[in-house]
């Protein structure tokens, strides 16, 4: 009689909030298909301890993950895929990990999808002029004089980047009766006429957008590539949103900008560093609003990359490409 094969062996090594967020509703079924040899584990704890590496061939992690480093790899040596249930893997990569060739997939589009909707809902506040309204009233304890608005009908929206979600948001906006420009180094012209943009320079973007929405991931060529001179060129009224992340904008002059031209806004869910110093001009700015980087998923949201990794899951195991599969090229490329 034949045997049944035994079930991998799998370990969770992440933070117990991201493992609560993300895995503790599919767990159970996880459970069933792999063989979870230990209850979730810090880095910390794995540090101390690295011989519970030894058994493990499928990782789970994610926000407070391992750096799988040489010496964390030499501990784990039948390790064979990972799941990672968040987006930039930066801190957790490394050139040894590609070089032993280990699959690794991710939760980065489930990731975008609530950037791109954060992205959305503030495009369409800003086109209204909601955040101008709503500080008015707010500070003058009664209706202010109303000032034209672009609103959400053949206005014109820029969107920085062509990623996965700067793609997610110019299909968000398909939905709109919009012109959307684009600003893309890598996205070939087919790509304009699937998410229906037209591809224009970054100073036409500033020039010419009512909305201008960054999704630059930051990379080394990335940093500082949003100037003043491009605030300064937005049309009066007009407005920017940062998603991506703060070090893709030069912040000095962004800020004076800013003070130079108080009718243009901007909303900035990423700043550098983060939080800004405590004796930024970003906290007083009356045309500037920022939130405390949730354009991420929050809560119920993360069960979203908690389930992508267990339809990852299913597809390792019955042998089939997995969908968000990275390697090291894209890894490279990734905030």
């Amino acid at each position: 009689m034949t045997r049944p094969a035994s079930k991998p062996k799998a370990l969770y090594i992440l933070a117990e909030v991201a493992y609560k967020l993300m895995f503790k509703e599919v767990a159970p079924e996880i459970a069933r298909l792999v063989d979870v040899c230990a209850p979730r584990l810090s880095r910390q704890e794995v540090a101390e301890d690295p011989s519970v590496l030894e058994p493990m061939e499928i990782l789970f992690t994610g926000w407070g993950g391992p750096k799988m480093d040489e010496a964390f790899l030499a501990a784990a040596p039948n390790l064979k895929a990972v799941f990672y249930s968040a987006g930039s893997m930066r801190q957790v990569v490394t050139e040894a990990f590609w070089d032993r060739g280990i699959l690794i997939t991710c939760s980065l589009d489930a990731n975008g999808v609530s950037v791109a909707d954060y992205a959305l809902s503030q495009i369409l506040w800003l086109l209204r002029r909601g955040w101008y309204f709503a500080m008015k009233v707010r500070d003058q304890r009664a209706w202010p004089k109303l000032i034209p608005v672009p609103g959400d009908y053949r206005s014109t929206v820029g969107v920085i980047s062509l990623g996965s979600i700067g793609r997610r948001v110019c299909e968000l906006l398909k939905n709109f009766d919009m012109k959307v420009l684009a600003y893309s180094t890598s996205a070939r012209p087919e790509v304009a006429r699937e998410l229906g943009v037209e591809f224009v320079s970054l100073e036409d973007i500033f020039r010419r957008s009512d909305v201008v929405s960054l999704h630059t991931p930051w990379l080394k060529q990335t940093e500082g590539m949003i100037t003043g001179e491009h605030f300064r060129m937005m049309k009066q009224g007009a407005a920017f949103i940062n998603t991506a992340r703060g070090a893709v904008i030069r912040e000095d002059e962004m800020i004076q900008a800013l003070r130079d031209r108080p009718d243009i806004w901007a909303v900035l869910d990423v700043t550098w560093p983060e939080p800004p110093r405590p004796d930024s001009l970003l906290y007083t700015l009356p045309n500037v609003v920022m939130t405390p980087h949730i354009g991420g998923p929050l809560d119920g949201e993360c069960l979203r990359n908690g389930q992508v990794m267990l339809d990852e899951l299913k597809l390792y195991l019955a042998g089939k490409p997995m969908r968000m599969t990275i390697d090291r090229k894209r890894a490279a490329a990734l905030a």
